[in-house]
């Protein structure tokens, strides 16, 4: 069965085939190590998470790369201001490594948590300098670069196909993405290596044939793409924010150098939106914006984490979602309900024969992650099936097959299963705890107790236990 993908290069959905037969070369954009990712951050890796699990669904062997950006990410788009790093660093008075490495291994903690599958190939921002060098020295034979006060820059003006990820032939005249640095020649021209401030010292920095600095943050993915991957590769992805500068410069990089666009089909997860109590509009969530959520909130709250996988599925990757706890308390609902009937499927085992019923639900859901990875219908048709005539032991066999996709632990359920009504007492407990209400919080403990439950407070919020 085809599966058919939405190209940003080209902006309509197409057939999507790999280049080498039944091996597809995956890249996606790492996270910046400064601070820990948020759920805004996270829903683009649960997107990403789902393509992989679709191609290997459809026997696609996959060589998936992703880049840790420990260097070279600064504060504007304009190639202006601190690096993220340092900046992390200057905040808690720590080494620029030991804040990448912290945040490293957050970021990888988050991925477990949420049941994404780890990359094949993790590699840093710092690890590749030289072959970054050798790309920006490439650029510079071809006649791409020019050298200005602050370091490097790309010339835009150089390339006529600058510019082919973005939608309708769109134009950016000077100031209006950024503004124009001085010496820039074009207000589209971005920075391939930044020199050393002459005023402070870096902790991160590497001498090269243009002085001492370190890389801009748009090359070093197309040096590690090369490396691992070659040129072309399959796919390409992000979150939609990549689309018109970070993506594009890429793209710009590998033409100008290797005569090629990086990837045949490049895709990209819409971002996420959360309403503020200083607005009733819906926002995207930033770190800038001081509105962000970490997974480990979700714990805080007493909500299984994997309810935020489940409450992206409920929403197409190109779609906008709208985050609140309201909705993602009611995917945990969904979602313990989901588990209380597997539970009870389990205990008929795995049936021995195929019938046609079940595979005609299973040929329904390929259909469904095949088609641009339409996870809402697909989880449409989990609950369909469960409500389904199938016999336990097939629909639980089927229920299985649908995990390899939604990556929710249908196959290895461990945890007691918290009635919707104890979880609430337990988050109203939670709510007069941090109001210093110990006389309520003490109440609904032992309404807890009463009910058959054991609440044990934690650095993470609270644990519920069985009696």
């Amino acid at each position: 069965m085809a599966i058919k993908l939405y190209n940003s290069l080209g902006c309509q959905i197409q057939e999507f085939q790999p280049l080498k037969d039944k091996q597809v070369g995956l890249y996606t954009c790492g996270p910046t190590v400064y601070w820990y990712a948020h759920l805004g951050n996270l829903r683009t890796y649960v997107f990403e998470d789902i393509l992989k699990r679709v191609l290997e669904f459809n026997g696609l062997k996959v060589k998936h790369v992703m880049n840790i950006t420990d260097v070279g990410h600064l504060t504007s788009d304009a190639d202006q201001g601190e690096d993220k790093l340092e900046k992390g660093a200057a905040r808690e008075n720590k080494t620029v490594w030991e804040i990448a490495q912290f945040y490293t291994e957050a970021f990888i903690n988050d991925l477990k948590t949420l049941n994404i599958i780890m990359p094949d190939v993790l590699v840093k921002a710092t690890d590749t300098i030289k072959e970054q060098i050798e790309l920006i020295r490439e650029l510079e034979k071809k006649g791409y670069t020019y050298k200005i006060e602050d370091g490097i820059y790309f010339d835009t003006s150089k390339l006529p196909t600058y510019g082919a990820l973005w939608p309708n032939k769109m134009e950016l005249k000077a100031g209006a993405r950024v503004e124009m640095s001085e010496g820039k020649k074009n207000a589209t021209d971005f920075a391939l290596w930044k020199f050393s401030p002459k005023d402070s010292k870096r902790q991160m920095e590497w001498d090269s044939p243009w002085g001492i600095g370190f890389p801009g943050w748009h090359t070093e993915c197309v040096a590690m793409a090369a490396m691992h991957l070659g040129l072309p590769f399959d796919i390409h992805c992000g979150g939609i924010d990549h689309v018109l500068i970070h993506h594009t410069n890429e793209i710009a990089q590998a033409e100008a150098s290797y005569g090629k666009i990086p990837a045949n089909f490049w895709l990209h997860g819409e971002f996420m939106l959360i309403k503020t109590e200083q607005s009733n509009e819906a926002d995207k969530i930033s770190k800038s914006k001081g509105n962000i959520i970490l997974v480990s909130d979700i714990s805080k709250k007493g909500l299984n984490p994997l309810a935020f996988r489940y409450l992206c599925l409920t929403t197409h990757y190109r779609s906008k979602m709208n985050f609140s706890w309201e909705a993602l308390e009611g995917a945990n609902n969904a979602l313990l309900s989901v588990y209380t009937k597997i539970e009870e499927l389990q205990k008929s085992g795995l049936p021995k024969t195929l019938s046609p019923e079940r595979q005609k639900l299973l040929e329904e859901f390929t259909a469904d992650i095949n088609n641009d990875l339409d996870m809402p219908k697909a989880l449409a048709l989990l609950h369909e099936t469960l409500k389904s005539s199938l016999p336990p032991a097939e629909k639980y066999a089927l229920l299985l097959e649908y995990d390899k996709i939604f990556g929710l632990g249908f196959g290895n359920i461990k945890t007691t299963i918290v009635p919707p009504e104890i979880l609430a007492i337990a988050q109203e407990r939670q709510q007069a705890r941090q109001n210093k209400d110990w006389n309520k919080s003490d109440l609904l403990r032992q309404k807890i107790e009463n009910l058959g439950w054991t609440i044990k407070d934690s650095s993470q919020g609270f644990e519920l236990h069985k009696n």
